[in-house]
């Protein structure tokens, strides 16, 4: 203990202690800004769901539809024109849709079918006749995968790799329409493709149509289908569907009987 009353060990000791605080309060405030963007990162990646809505009442989405518009992404149209707009997504061909394409032939619909890289590969012909016909081909991706887990430079090659497929077989640059696979979706993932000059594409319209097991009826699809139908709706169907391809020429028969119109999804924006 020095002369002065004091223990210079102790007073060092001390001040060490104050540092080691300081140094913790600079640390916290440092990394309060990294937990808030993950935590961000992690509100932003979902599943795309819709909420319960009655006849002729546009259901509410995930996300709010002034939200997506700032990435160029929509779910609904205007909820003033009773305007449908079909989509169909397809991973692969199950046989059913030359008879879906023959139905939009006959009422003059254009439809956009959101199809992956196999479909590409596997059905050229196919994929030639939608556009002929009119429709547009969407990008769902080379290869279908969980795209909120992939790095940017993996969700761009994702997308870049079918572009590239569509073109050898079409010729044609593909309009740049994307859909998320299973409906997976994050504000990072939204905002690179709008990076690269896509529109995203969710649904207002669906139901489980997708399992080739499970396949219901064409009165429990009609009955599903048809009660939650409203302006501006996007319908999401499954062309790998056997019910869909029955139930398409009633579908649209009923809907246009209720005063719906049919328009292509580069009519909505």
């Amino acid at each position: 203990m020095s002369k002065l009353g004091y223990d210079p060990l102790k007073l060092k000791k001390h001040k060490i202690s104050k540092l080691i605080a300081l140094l913790t309060i600079i640390l916290i405030l440092e990394l309060i800004p990294l937990v808030v963007k993950a935590g961000m990162s992690m509100r932003y990646s979902e599943d795309w769901g819709l909420g319960k809505s009655d006849e002729g009442i546009q259901p509410v989405g995930n996300e709010e539809a002034a939200y997506l518009k700032q990435f160029d992404a929509y779910y609904v149209g205007s909820p003033n024109d009773k305007v449908i707009y079909l989509t169909f997504d397809a991973g692969y061909e199950n046989g059913y849709t030359e008879k879906i394409l023959d139905v939009l032939k006959k009422h003059e619909v254009s439809a956009t079918f959101f199809l992956v890289g196999h479909y590409l590969k596997t059905n050229p012909e196919l994929v030639k006749r939608m556009v002929d016909e009119g429709h547009i081909v969407g990008n769902h991706t080379c290869s279908h995968p969980d795209m909120t887990k992939l790095s940017p430079d993996k969700f761009t090659e994702e997308l870049q790799e079918f572009e590239v497929l569509y073109k050898e077989i079409t010729g044609e640059n593909l309009v740049k329409f994307y859909r998320a696979p299973a409906g997976k979706y994050s504000e990072a993932n939204l905002k690179t493709a709008h990076e690269m000059g896509y529109k995203t594409f969710f649904w207002s319209l669906a139901y489980v149509d997708w399992d080739n097991d499970k396949q219901p009826t064409a009165e429990e699809a009609l009955t599903k289908v048809l009660p939650k139908i409203h302006c501006g709706a996007i319908v999401l169907l499954h062309s790998n569907s056997k019910t869909n391809s029955e139930i398409l020429d009633t579908l649209i028969n009923l809907w246009e009987e209720k005063g719906y119109s049919f328009k292509s999804l580069d009519t909505l924006y």
